[in-house]
This record gives structure tokens, C-alpha cells and sequence, in this order.
């Protein structure tokens, strides 16, 4: 008999299989799952088996984030953290703070503020004139659509009243004209250009801290949802290359070429040839990422109805194509000929229509591939539209901890999309009644990386510690076996990672221990749940003893 390497025992086991099999002990040999069952299982153990007590706490798959920044993730951790706040005071005093221990920095940069901290969603330049006005400042706001900068970088990069909006994006202004501070979707790129690049080591550094984290988080395997130059931003390719040469990459990363919205099909030949050369090791880049739209805050998310204003009358505004509806079915075509996934920014219901409408062309024409699109946000879907997820192949991509309702949601969604669109937010229950493959990723730095944090909005549509506020469209509410298998085989899914994502004999051994059994308690604590050990292919790379 050959003895395991490494033997759980004590379950519970959530497999993650299409029957929701349980088991209470598992082998590992290697980098595979050897044996999965129960006290047959303890046979395996030898002299030199490392032998993990269960002792009543959940062992499972994995989780994947299907849509993370990680690179940018782990560099913004050592920038100016406006995170975990609303207020404006204690914007100020991080920003001056920063600044003052960093004297050597020629701009100052950072991001995690939130629109609803301001009137309107926008902050002015006086805010931080008021505390640093000698050096230029840019700050991404919370889901990185938007930028707060200070006038000094205002004057650097050339903004006047003068200064026309560009075509995707939107500078506000003041009453004269003149640049207010705040610079929507493609106008942050007009202050970007000017920020200094970071550079190879700090985007390396940047990976390694973000892979820490997210491994602390339970997460051995994500995609990287924007691999290129965008906004001002160097490609973060390298950081995986040079991390996948090193052998320092322990996760399993899936990349998503950036396709650039300024050009067409000319671009394709170029991807191919990324494809090729950035494959090495644990990170291969075979998806392409398309932003066919905004976000609803800023009324750039794509719908088919029009915006409402501040007092409930309709505009002219349905929001942003970026890319021509028409010439995307012929790029998706291509690109699914190519061999290529399609990875999908589609938050409005007509840039969801606009993308599935581009999957159909594809199939169409080329046969069912098993290139497996998926389609990431889904924050308002038509419900004509819910039933094509299964009958086309198109992966659900779902961000559940956006789904509660919270003062973005409140103060600057609900108001403006009417009920006809409010009504259709994240529809994570109809998708999955219709028969939708669900996978599931967190957008971090945008929001919180945390997949148990996600899994507690998907099963209550409450944030934690929210137990009295309103549950936000309880029928779209998911169960947690449903929301746990979206983050571990249904992201498996999407990455491609086959022999990954569930708990049985052949798979690698990709696994978490959690500090409990989330099923064994109330709904309203899943957040509190935490990772205890996480492994890839056998190895542990985190552990909360250590």
C-alpha cells in the first residue's frame, strides 16, 4: 500500500460536485487528491503522513476569483488607503498623512474613497487643496470608474474649461467651466498620462503582496480581469511572467488580455501573439478583456432605458457603448475562431444584451467551442435576457457582495434607474433558475477580495453586521451550497482549471480548511467564518498559525 502524504480526516468535506457529495476524510498524494471518503480513507496514513484533524471544520475546493486586479491590488496596499471610511474629514487626514511621511514621492496616489461621501457622487479639488496643495494628487475612487485629483495636477495636465470631454468619459466642472476635481471613466486617463509608471519591481512586489493576501483569504486561483496599459496604468504582465520564472507564483492566475476600445481587429494578431509568449508555468493569459460599458453611479453603464435625473423625469442618457455593438459580434467571432475566452464588463442590461447578442454571433458561426465567455457584473439584466446564459454557454460572472443595499446603492443608484431598472438588479436567483452557469470574483481593489464575504451577501442580500436593514430583492437570494460552488467549481469553470474547483480522486490538491462549518450555522454568520490553512497542489502557502 502506498501511504498519502497528507490525510484530513474529521470532516465535514464539501466536495463541490454536482450532487453535493459529503465525505469526511481525504488523501493527498503529491500534488492529487488520492482518495476522498471516510474512515477507509485513514488506511492511507504512514510514518511520514502529515495528518490535518478536521475536528469538525470544513475542508473544500479552493475558492477562484473569477474577477481580480491582483497586481494593482497589491500595489495600491502600499499607496494612500482610503478605504474603510465615508467621511471627508478623514479623507483629508489620510491624504496630508501620507504626504508627510512620503515627502519623497513626486505625486501622491492612492484610491478607495466612495462616491457617496460627496453631493452628487463628486468631490472637489478644494478638498485636497486644503491639504496638499504643493504636490500633485490622484486618487481612484472605490470602483476605480473615477478620480479625485487636487488642482496642482489639475494645472499639470493641462485641464481647462476649454478642455473638451473625451469620448468615454466625462471631466465635471464648476460653474465657469472649469475642472471641479472629479474625473469620470475615460478623463481620469487625461490626468493618469502624468503620474510616474510604477515600475517592473513594485508591480512584482505589488503580486507577491496581493498573493499573500488573497491566499490568507482561502483564494489559490483567480483571473486577472485587465492585462495591459489602461488609463496611465503599465501592463501588469510582467509581474506574473517574472514571478511564474522565479517559481514564486503559487497561485494559479488566468489573465484577460486587455482589448483596447480605441481600435479594432487590427489588435487581434498582436493578442495572439501575448498569448504565446506570456504562458509560462502557473500563468497563462487566454481570455480577452472587453469593457463593453460603465457604471450606473456615473450613468455610463449601458441601458435600455434612459437615466432618470434628480427628480424622477427621464434624460437623454441610456449610457455607454464603448465598443460598437455591431463590430463586436464580428470581434467576438473572431476571437472565439481564435481559440480566445471573452471576458465581458457588462453591468447595464443593454451592454448585457449587447455582449450575449456578440456570444450568439459567435455560435453561430463558429459552432459551439468550449471557449467558455463569461460575462462579469450583471448588475441590471433584462429579464428577456436571463434564459440566453444557458442556451448560449455564457458563464454568469457574479460580484454578490455588490448586492445589498448600501448609500452607493441607495443615494446614487436607485433614484436614477427608476423600478423598471432598479427592480433587475443582480439577479443571481433567476439566473440560476433559468439554468445559468455561475461563477463568481470580487473586482478587488474595487471592493473587498474576501470570498466569504461575498457568499454571506449572495445566500442573505444583507451586508454583515446589516441585520436590520432592508434585504435587497430577497428572491435572488442564493443557498450557500449554490453560492460556495460558484466561488470554487464554477470560477474552476471559467478559468479552465478542470482538474481543479472540486473535492474528488485525480484533482489537484487545491484546498481550504475553514475555522467552522458555515452550514452548521445561522445564515446571518457566514462573514464571520475565516481561512485556518489554505493549499496548492498539496503545498500549504498559508496558514493562521503561522
Amino acid at each position: 500500500m502506498t501511504h498519502a502524504d497528507l490525510v484530513f480526516t474529521g470532516g465535514p468535506v464539501f466536495t463541490a460536485d454536482g450532487a453535493r457529495s459529503r465525505a469526511t476524510s481525504v488523501a493527498v498524494t503529491g500534488e492529487r487528491i488520492t482518495a476522498v471518503g471516510h474512515d477507509e480513507v485513514r488506511e492511507l496514513v504512514g510514518p511520514g503522513t502529515e495528518v490535518v484533524d478536521l475536528a469538525g471544520r470544513l475542508l473544500l475546493p479552493g475558492f477562484q476569483d473569477a474577477h481580480v486586479h491582483a497586481v494593482y491590488g497589491g500595489v495600491e496596499l502600499g499607496e494612500c488607503d482610503l478605504t474603510g471610511t465615508t467621511d471627508p474629514a478623514e479623507y483629508q487626514r489620510r491624504i496630508r498623512a501620507f504626504a508627510e511621511a512620503h515627502p519623497e514621492r513626486e505625486w501622491i496616489t492612492g484610491s478607495g474613497w466612495s462616491m457617496e461621501s460627496f453631493p452628487g457622487g463628486a468631490p472637489t479639488r478644494q478638498l485636497i487643496d486644503a491639504v496638499v496643495a504643493d504636490r500633485p494628487v490622484y486618487l481612484l475612487n472605490r470602483d476605480h470608474h473615477g478620480a479625485w485629483a487636487n488642482s496642482r495636477a489639475l494645472e499639470l495636465a493641462g485641464l481647462t474649461a476649454a478642455t473638451a470631454d473625451p469620448v468615454d468619459g466625462r471631466i465635471e466642472r464648476e460653474a465657469d467651466g472649469g475642472p471641479s476635481g472629479m474625473l469620470q471613466e475615460g478623463a481620469t486617463g487625461l490626468v493618469a498620462r502624468l503620474v510616474p509608471e510604477t515600475t517592473p519591481a513594485e508591480r512584482l512586489a505589488g503580486l507577491l503582496r496581493a498573493q499573500e493576501l488573497l491566499h490568507s483569504l482561502g483564494i489559490t486561483a483567480w483571473q486577472d480581469a485587465l492585462l495591459g496599459v489602461f488609463n496611465g496604468q503599465p501592463d501588469p504582465s510582467d509581474a506574473y511572467t517574472a514571478a511564474a520564472t522565479a517559481g514564486t507564483l503559487t497561485a494559479r492566475v488566468n489573465g484577460a488580455l486587455w482589448w483596447d476600445r480605441g481600435r479594432g481587429a487590427e489588435q487581434i494578431p498582436e493578442l495572439v501573439e501575448r498569448r504565446a509568449r506570456l504562458a509560462r508555468g502557473r500563468f497563462r493569459a487566454d481570455s480577452v478583456k472587453i469593457m463593453q460599458d460603465g457604471i450606473t453611479e456615473n450613468f455610463t453603464a449601458a441601458m435600455t432605458a434612459p437615466y432618470l435625473d434628480s427628480c424622477g423625469c427621464a434624460t437623454a442618457n441610456s449610457g455607454l457603448s464603448f465598443v460598437d455593438p455591431q463590430a463586436l459580434q464580428g470581434y467576438v467571432t473572431e476571437l472565439d475562431a481564435l481559440g480566445f475566452q471573452v471576458h465581458f464588463h457588462a453591468l447595464g442590461d443593454r451592454a448585457v444584451r449587447e455582449a450575449l447578442d456578440a456570444v450568439e454571433a459567435a455560435r453561430h458561426a463558429n459552432g459551439f467551442r468550449d471557449t467558455r465567455h463569461h460575462l462579469a457584473h450583471l448588475q441590471v439584466v433584462h429579464p428577456d435576457d436571463v434564459p440566453r446564459f444557458a442556451r448560449l454557454g455564457a458563464i454568469a460572472n457574479l460580484q454578490p457582495l455588490w448586492a445589498s443595499h448600501e448609500p452607493q446603492m441607495d443615494e446614487l443608484t436607485i433614484p436614477f434607474l427608476g423600478e423598471g431598472l432598479a427592480d433587475r438588479q443582480y439577479p443571481f436567483g433567476d439566473l440560476l433558475r433559468a439554468g445559468a452557469e455561475l461563477a463568481a470574483g470580487s473586482d478587488w481593489p474595487v471592493s473587498s477580495p474576501d470570498p466569504l464575504a461575498g457568499i454571506h451577501v449572495a445566500v442573505n442580500r444583507v451586508g454583515h453586521g446589516e441585520a436590520g436593514r432592508r434585504v435587497f430583492l430577497p428572491e435572488q437570494r442564493l443557498d450557500l451550497g449554490t453560492a460556495l460552488a460558484a466561488y470554487t467549481a464554477g470560477s474552476a469553470r471559467v478559468n479552465h482549471l478542470d482538474d481543479t474547483g472540486t473535492v474528488r480522486v485525480g484533482a489537484l490538491a487545491d484546498l481550504v480548511v475553514l475555522d467552522r462549518d458555515p452550514f452548521d450555522g445561522p445564515e446571518s454568520a457566514i462573514a464571520e467564518t475565516r481561512v485556518e490553512q489554505t493549499f496548492v497542489g498539496g503545498e500549504r502557502v498559508w496558514s493562521a498559525s503561522r
